[in-house]
């Protein structure tokens, strides 16, 4: 006897034969039957069942879509998390384009491919467990379990870092923030520095790619009052004024090498001279650095000193993508939703299914930074309650993978396999009997779709 129940699957749907054919097809499920919106609406209230198969031909309109458009507006506007695909027969494209923009997860054309549909309801019930465990996360936020005070993410790829983060922060030692642009590098950094003893001292950051090299030197040292033209009084440099604090050198790789001689010093020695001083100063500031760069390939090509990369890199801490952190996107999405509408446009609520799907199945290329840049024009840009995946300008998430029925299942099944994974810490046995299976089962899971334990 299985100890877990089955999900609720309701099919709306008037047409006995194909009533029978789906409640046989779906057998993993706990299949609900409703031949009119009355009785669908009975049932939504009564099981709550987290998706819904939907045909637009319903009575009293069998030969037209009003009644079943009529159903798909009740339903959403009765419990608004739930999954609705919907079927017609009747203009398909102009039907589909309208049940989508109303709020439909997902829509397919009659007559019915069973093997299509059932692939197009596991992915909405997979959306709606992440969703519901999205939701839990952000009620959550804020409290002791957010990572590093700030830092929003339910992937344990991201706590682990963050863990790591929060051992080394009173050791002492630089620590070196590997990872893509846009992946929170600055956050994480801020993080620590909040997480160290250090946390009453300035946080001092720097980007050394956005200052030109000839300026780079005066950013970092300072400079006394007549060092060169224009020098019109005497500055303290960004490693001055970290004295006690943190000083962040972001994309320290673009640091010319005639200045990483002097920043090596600075860290053997802790003492520096402005530029046209002669004076030493001592400087008591730990440094954290991050780039995006393969520093040991340009110490390889000369362009990067070996001796400071190891001053630099004593702890290094490599940052996943946004597209590596199962179930981020749309926790992230929600987290600047909330924020962006206070500020800008507050009718907006939510999301549309469709916004949620097209977020969790784009790749990120931009990571965190795209993610809140395309959340912040949405915002802007809605019209109604609900972002679209319009909106997001991303399109319907089934356009964005061309892939056939095989690879499309292995994809939902590494997917829900690292959710479960996630939400049970990584522990084999809880995420087998999570996903239904044998541990040898899952073992061997793993290993097919090459995934880490």
């Amino acid at each position: 006897m299985n100890a877990y129940p089955k999900a609720k699957l309701l099919i709306v749907e008037d047409d006995e034969g194909l009533q029978r054919q789906l409640r046989w097809a779906y057998d993993d499920y706990d299949v609900l039957v409703a031949s009119n919106r009355q009785s669908a609406v009975d049932l939504l209230r009564a099981e709550e069942p987290a998706v819904v198969t939907l045909d637009l031909g319903l009575p009293p309109d069998p030969d037209g879509t009003s009644e079943g458009f009529a159903t798909l507006e009740t339903i959403l506007s009765v419990k608004p998390d739930t999954k609705v695909i919907v079927a017609s027969g009747h203009g398909a494209r102009e039907s589909a384009l309208r049940a989508i923009s109303s709020g439909a997860y997902d829509f397919y054309q009659k007559p019915v491919d069973i093997h299509q549909l059932g692939l197009i309801v596991r992915r909405a019930f997979q959306l709606h467990d992440i969703e519901n465990e999205n939701r839990r996360l952000l009620d959550r936020v804020g409290d002791d379990r957010t990572v590093l005070g700030t830092m929003i993410t339910a992937a344990p790829e991201m706590q682990k870092v963050a863990r790591t983060i929060e051992r080394v922060a009173d050791a002492g030692v630089s620590v070196m923030l590997l990872g893509a642009s846009g992946t929170g590098k600055e956050l994480l950094a801020r993080g620590l520095h909040q997480a160290s003893t250090r946390r009453a001292g300035a946080f001092v950051a720097i980007n050394c790619a956005a200052i030109p090299e000839n300026l780079l030197e005066a950013e970092l040292f300072g400079y006394e009052k007549g060092a060169f033209t224009g020098a019109i009084k005497t500055v303290e440099g960004k490693v001055e004024v970290a004295h006690g604090g943190t000083l962040f050198l972001d994309e320290v790789g673009d640091i010319p090498l005639p200045l990483q001689v002097k920043l090596l010093r600075f860290i053997q020695e802790r003492v520096i001279e402005r530029i046209g001083g002669r004076k030493a100063i001592t400087v008591d500031t730990r440094i954290v650095c991050a780039t995006h760069q393969d520093l040991p390939a340009m110490i390889a090509e000369g362009k990067f000193r070996e001796d400071l990369y190891y001053r630099l890199a004593e702890i290094v801490v490599k940052i996943p993508t946004l597209s590596e952190r199962a179930g981020d996107a749309v926790l992230l999405a929600k987290h600047f939703l909330n924020r962006f509408a206070k500020e800008m446009n507050p009718q907006v609520k939510g999301f549309t299914p469709g916004a949620l799907a097209a977020i969790d199945a784009w790749s990120w290329p931009g990571n965190v930074r795209e993610l809140e840049n395309r959340m912040k024009r949405a915002v802007i840009m809605a019209d109604g309650k609900l972002i679209t995946s319009e909106d997001l300008d991303l399109g319907p998430p089934e356009e964005q993978h061309h892939v056939n029925l095989k690879a499309a299942r292995e994809e939902a099944d590494r997917k829900v396999i690292r959710h479960a994974l996630a939400r049970t810490e990584h522990n084999i046995s809880g995420a087998a009997k999570l996903l239904g299976i044998s541990r040898p089962t899952l073992y061997d899971l793993l290993k097919q779709y090459g995934l880490q334990a």
